[in-house]
């Protein structure tokens, strides 16, 4: 015959006296170090750069516009979508975006969001003179663009980097070679 305990066995956190408090924050704390961690992560990597910090030493280039779109009566200085610009004969990619495409885009939405980014690279590009930066000999990309930087010396002594002002509106997405994600 079975003989019954008389009284019953207490749950381990009973025994050994932790509170309900104590408990949760037991349960709670390896995910709150979690969210934490993965938040740190994200301010570091979304406050990168993209240009640099600063002109560096070295050949470059000064560009005055004006700037319109590339197309029928275009100007000597033009800009092709969101990422590239034509200067005379010369097609310049700008170094660390992906721009919607505009021709061919893809979906209605990409095709209004390219339009978009390549209306404000205009407006950057009018504001005043642009020095373009980049690799001595210039680089190309596989279409033939020469990669450059779109910086502006700023009156306080900072440098304003074209591509970081276009990321920063949410039109265009950093890039730095690799698959794209599509925008459609």
């Amino acid at each position: 015959m079975l003989r019954r305990r008389s009284s019953p066995v207490l749950p381990d956190h009973r025994w050994r006296g932790d509170s309900r408090l104590r408990r949760l924050w037991n349960a709670l704390r390896w995910w709150l170090g979690a969210a934490v961690l993965v938040t740190a992560m994200w301010y570091v990597i979304g406050q990168q750069r993209i240009g640099p910090a600063a002109i560096p030493p070295g050949p470059h280039e000064v560009l005055a516009g004006p700037f319109t779109r590339c197309g029928k009566g275009r100007a000597v200085s033009c800009v092709i979508d969101g990422d590239t610009i034509m200067v005379g004969q010369r097609t310049i990619r700008v170094i660390g975006i992906d721009a919607p495409e505009v021709h061919p885009a893809r979906c209605p939405a990409e095709a209004q969001q390219g339009e978009a980014a390549t209306l404000l690279l205009v407006t950057l590009l009018n504001q005043g003179p642009v020095t373009l930066v980049g690799p001595n000999p210039p680089v190309h990309d596989e279409y033939g663009r020469e990669l450059k930087h779109l910086l502006r010396a700023r009156p306080d002594g900072t440098v304003q980097s074209l591509a970081d002002d276009l990321v920063a509106s949410k039109l265009v997405r950093p890039y730095l070679r690799g698959p794209r994600d599509p925008w459609c």
